[in-house]
Protein backbone atom coordinates (compact mmCIF):
# COMPACT_ATOMS: atom_id res chain seq x y z
CA UNK A 1 0.00 0.00 0.00
CA UNK A 2 1.49 3.34 -1.06
CA UNK A 3 1.96 6.20 1.37
CA UNK A 4 -0.76 8.85 1.02
CA UNK A 5 0.48 12.32 0.13
CA UNK A 6 -0.80 15.76 1.04
CA UNK A 7 0.15 18.90 -0.88
CA UNK A 8 0.18 22.13 1.14
CA UNK A 9 -0.19 25.25 -1.01
CA UNK A 10 1.09 28.07 1.16
CA UNK A 11 3.42 25.74 2.98
CA UNK A 12 5.43 28.54 4.57
CA UNK A 13 2.49 29.86 6.57
CA UNK A 14 1.86 29.00 10.21
CA UNK A 15 -1.33 27.16 9.31
CA UNK A 16 0.39 25.38 6.44
CA UNK A 17 3.14 24.15 8.73
CA UNK A 18 0.67 23.00 11.39
CA UNK A 19 -1.46 21.18 8.82
CA UNK A 20 1.65 19.48 7.44
CA UNK A 21 2.51 18.16 10.90
CA UNK A 22 -1.08 17.01 11.51
CA UNK A 23 -1.07 14.89 8.35
CA UNK A 24 2.54 13.72 8.68
CA UNK A 25 1.80 12.42 12.18
CA UNK A 26 -0.87 10.19 10.58
CA UNK A 27 1.51 8.66 8.05
CA UNK A 28 1.17 11.05 5.11
CA UNK A 29 4.15 12.15 3.05
CA UNK A 30 4.21 15.92 2.61
CA UNK A 31 4.82 18.32 -0.25
CA UNK A 32 5.24 21.93 0.82
CA UNK A 33 4.59 24.40 -2.01
CA UNK A 34 5.54 28.05 -1.55
CA UNK A 35 7.42 30.92 -3.11
CA UNK A 36 11.17 30.40 -2.82
CA UNK A 37 10.55 27.02 -1.25
CA UNK A 38 14.26 26.44 -0.57
CA UNK A 39 13.83 28.55 2.58
CA UNK A 40 11.69 25.69 3.94
CA UNK A 41 14.45 23.08 3.86
CA UNK A 42 14.79 23.09 7.65
CA UNK A 43 11.01 22.77 8.06
CA UNK A 44 10.90 19.85 5.62
CA UNK A 45 13.78 18.12 7.40
CA UNK A 46 11.98 18.55 10.72
CA UNK A 47 8.81 17.00 9.29
CA UNK A 48 10.75 14.06 7.84
CA UNK A 49 12.69 13.32 11.01
CA UNK A 50 9.93 13.92 13.52
CA UNK A 51 7.32 11.83 11.70
CA UNK A 52 9.55 9.40 9.81
CA UNK A 53 8.04 10.40 6.49
CA UNK A 54 9.06 12.01 3.22
CA UNK A 55 8.82 15.79 2.92
CA UNK A 56 9.58 17.55 -0.36
CA UNK A 57 9.51 21.15 -1.52
CA UNK A 58 8.00 22.75 -4.59
CA UNK A 59 8.20 26.34 -5.84
CA UNK A 60 4.79 27.93 -6.36
CA UNK A 61 3.88 31.61 -6.64
CA UNK A 62 0.09 31.75 -6.79
CA UNK A 63 0.13 35.22 -8.37
CA UNK A 64 2.17 34.00 -11.35
CA UNK A 65 -0.15 33.39 -14.33
CA UNK A 66 1.87 30.26 -15.16
CA UNK A 67 1.61 28.88 -11.62
CA UNK A 68 -1.03 26.18 -12.35
CA UNK A 69 1.00 24.74 -15.21
CA UNK A 70 4.25 24.93 -13.24
CA UNK A 71 2.60 23.29 -10.23
CA UNK A 72 1.33 20.30 -12.19
CA UNK A 73 4.64 19.91 -14.00
CA UNK A 74 6.54 20.02 -10.70
CA UNK A 75 4.54 17.31 -8.98
CA UNK A 76 6.21 13.90 -9.06
CA UNK A 77 2.89 12.31 -8.07
CA UNK A 78 -0.65 13.62 -7.88
CA UNK A 79 -1.45 14.09 -4.17
CA UNK A 80 -4.35 12.42 -2.40
CA UNK A 81 -5.19 15.63 -0.56
CA UNK A 82 -4.39 19.23 -1.52
CA UNK A 83 -4.81 21.99 1.05
CA UNK A 84 -4.68 25.65 0.01
CA UNK A 85 -3.82 28.04 2.85
CA UNK A 86 -2.51 30.83 0.65
CA UNK A 87 -3.46 34.21 2.08
CA UNK A 88 -2.38 37.84 2.28
CA UNK A 89 -3.99 40.36 4.62
CA UNK A 90 -2.43 43.82 4.84
CA UNK A 91 -4.26 46.60 6.70
CA UNK A 92 -7.49 47.69 5.01
CA UNK A 93 -6.47 51.38 4.98
CA UNK A 94 -3.27 50.54 3.12
CA UNK A 95 -5.23 48.60 0.48
CA UNK A 96 -7.61 51.55 0.06
CA UNK A 97 -4.71 53.91 -0.64
CA UNK A 98 -2.64 51.64 -2.85
CA UNK A 99 -4.40 50.05 -5.84
CA UNK A 100 -1.42 47.79 -6.49
CA UNK A 101 -1.65 46.45 -2.95
CA UNK A 102 -5.39 45.95 -3.33
CA UNK A 103 -4.78 44.02 -6.54
CA UNK A 104 -2.24 41.84 -4.72
CA UNK A 105 -4.83 41.10 -2.03
CA UNK A 106 -7.41 40.05 -4.63
CA UNK A 107 -4.96 37.91 -6.55
CA UNK A 108 -3.41 36.28 -3.49
CA UNK A 109 -6.69 35.42 -1.79
CA UNK A 110 -8.92 34.60 -4.75
CA UNK A 111 -7.51 34.52 -8.26
CA UNK A 112 -4.31 32.60 -7.55
CA UNK A 113 -5.78 30.00 -5.16
CA UNK A 114 -8.80 29.43 -7.41
CA UNK A 115 -6.65 28.82 -10.48
CA UNK A 116 -4.45 26.36 -8.60
CA UNK A 117 -7.44 24.49 -7.21
CA UNK A 118 -9.04 24.39 -10.65
CA UNK A 119 -5.95 22.78 -12.17
CA UNK A 120 -5.68 20.22 -9.38
CA UNK A 121 -9.42 19.56 -9.40
CA UNK A 122 -9.41 18.67 -13.08
CA UNK A 123 -6.57 16.19 -12.52
CA UNK A 124 -8.31 14.73 -9.48
CA UNK A 125 -11.50 14.33 -11.55
CA UNK A 126 -9.59 12.46 -14.26
CA UNK A 127 -8.26 10.11 -11.58
CA UNK A 128 -11.65 9.84 -9.89
CA UNK A 129 -10.42 10.37 -6.31
CA UNK A 130 -9.01 13.05 -4.05
CA UNK A 131 -9.84 15.79 -1.60
CA UNK A 132 -9.34 19.51 -2.08
CA UNK A 133 -9.35 21.80 0.96
CA UNK A 134 -9.59 25.56 0.61
CA UNK A 135 -8.96 27.71 3.66
CA UNK A 136 -11.17 30.76 3.19
CA UNK A 137 -12.42 33.19 5.85
CA UNK A 138 -15.53 34.26 7.74
CA UNK A 139 -14.58 37.73 6.47
CA UNK A 140 -16.06 36.65 3.16
CA UNK A 141 -19.52 35.99 4.60
CA UNK A 142 -20.41 39.68 4.94
CA UNK A 143 -18.60 42.80 3.80
CA UNK A 144 -17.37 44.98 6.65
CA UNK A 145 -15.86 48.45 6.48
CA UNK A 146 -12.77 47.31 8.38
CA UNK A 147 -11.61 44.65 5.88
CA UNK A 148 -13.86 44.54 2.81
CA UNK A 149 -11.07 44.25 0.23
CA UNK A 150 -9.64 41.13 1.89
CA UNK A 151 -13.16 39.94 2.69
CA UNK A 152 -14.40 40.33 -0.88
CA UNK A 153 -11.50 38.21 -2.15
CA UNK A 154 -12.35 35.52 0.39
CA UNK A 155 -16.04 35.77 -0.53
CA UNK A 156 -15.07 35.01 -4.10
CA UNK A 157 -12.94 32.07 -2.98
CA UNK A 158 -15.75 30.68 -0.81
CA UNK A 159 -18.21 30.87 -3.72
CA UNK A 160 -15.64 29.30 -6.01
CA UNK A 161 -15.09 26.37 -3.64
CA UNK A 162 -18.85 25.80 -3.39
CA UNK A 163 -19.16 25.62 -7.15
CA UNK A 164 -16.10 23.39 -7.48
CA UNK A 165 -17.52 21.05 -4.82
CA UNK A 166 -20.74 20.66 -6.82
CA UNK A 167 -18.90 20.16 -10.12
CA UNK A 168 -16.49 17.54 -8.82
CA UNK A 169 -18.90 15.56 -6.64
CA UNK A 170 -19.97 13.42 -9.60
CA UNK A 171 -16.29 12.65 -10.33
CA UNK A 172 -15.46 11.20 -6.92
CA UNK A 173 -13.63 14.30 -5.68
CA UNK A 174 -14.51 16.04 -2.42
CA UNK A 175 -14.03 19.76 -1.77
CA UNK A 176 -14.03 21.20 1.75
CA UNK A 177 -14.26 24.88 2.65
CA UNK A 178 -12.59 25.93 5.90
CA UNK A 179 -13.73 29.08 7.70
CA UNK A 180 -11.27 29.36 10.60
CA UNK A 181 -12.45 32.63 12.23
CA UNK A 182 -9.68 34.44 14.10
CA UNK A 183 -6.39 32.53 14.14
CA UNK A 184 -3.24 33.60 16.00
CA UNK A 185 -0.55 33.61 13.30
CA UNK A 186 2.18 35.89 12.00
CA UNK A 187 -0.39 37.37 9.57
CA UNK A 188 -2.64 38.51 12.41
CA UNK A 189 0.09 39.40 14.90
CA UNK A 190 -0.67 43.13 14.52
CA UNK A 191 -4.32 42.62 15.49
CA UNK A 192 -5.80 42.64 19.01
CA UNK A 193 -7.84 39.43 18.79
CA UNK A 194 -10.24 38.23 21.53
CA UNK A 195 -8.76 35.11 23.09
CA UNK A 196 -12.11 33.31 23.42
CA UNK A 197 -12.73 33.61 19.67
CA UNK A 198 -9.19 32.95 18.48
CA UNK A 199 -7.88 29.53 17.48
CA UNK A 200 -4.26 28.44 17.26
CA UNK A 201 -2.83 27.08 14.03
CA UNK A 202 -2.63 23.61 15.58
CA UNK A 203 -6.38 23.67 16.28
CA UNK A 204 -7.07 24.55 12.65
CA UNK A 205 -4.76 21.74 11.55
CA UNK A 206 -6.50 19.11 13.68
CA UNK A 207 -9.91 20.34 12.50
CA UNK A 208 -8.79 20.16 8.86
CA UNK A 209 -7.52 16.59 9.29
CA UNK A 210 -10.76 15.51 11.00
CA UNK A 211 -12.83 17.33 8.37
CA UNK A 212 -11.02 15.51 5.58
CA UNK A 213 -11.56 12.12 7.20
CA UNK A 214 -15.26 12.89 7.68
CA UNK A 215 -15.68 14.52 4.25
CA UNK A 216 -17.13 17.74 5.65
CA UNK A 217 -18.35 20.34 3.17
CA UNK A 218 -17.86 23.44 5.31
CA UNK A 219 -15.83 23.60 8.49
CA UNK A 220 -15.71 26.25 11.22
CA UNK A 221 -12.61 25.71 13.37
CA UNK A 222 -14.37 27.06 16.46
CA UNK A 223 -18.10 26.16 16.35
CA UNK A 224 -19.02 29.48 17.97
CA UNK A 225 -18.17 31.20 14.67
CA UNK A 226 -21.14 29.55 12.97
CA UNK A 227 -23.46 31.28 15.45
CA UNK A 228 -21.58 34.58 15.28
CA UNK A 229 -21.79 34.72 11.51
CA UNK A 230 -25.46 33.68 11.59
CA UNK A 231 -26.15 36.74 13.74
CA UNK A 232 -23.91 39.09 11.72
CA UNK A 233 -25.49 38.03 8.44
CA UNK A 234 -28.99 38.58 9.86
CA UNK A 235 -28.41 42.21 10.83
CA UNK A 236 -30.37 44.47 8.44
CA UNK A 237 -28.19 46.61 6.18
CA UNK A 238 -29.55 49.96 7.49
CA UNK A 239 -28.37 48.89 10.97
CA UNK A 240 -25.18 47.16 9.86
CA UNK A 241 -23.75 50.20 8.10
CA UNK A 242 -23.95 52.17 11.36
CA UNK A 243 -21.87 49.61 13.25
CA UNK A 244 -18.11 49.89 13.70
CA UNK A 245 -17.24 46.48 12.34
Amino acid sequence: MSTPNVLILGGASDMGQAIAHAFASRGYSITLAARKSARLEAAAADLAIRHNTEATLLDCDATNPEAPVQLLEGLTTLPDVAVCVIGFMPEQASSERDPHLATAVLRSNFEGPARLMEALGSRFAERGTGTLVGVSSVAGLRGRASNYIYGSAKAGFTAYLSGLRNRLHAHGVHVMTVLPGFVATRMTAHLDLPAALTAHASQVAEAVYTGVTKQRNTLYTLPVWRLIMLVIRAIPEPVFKRLSL
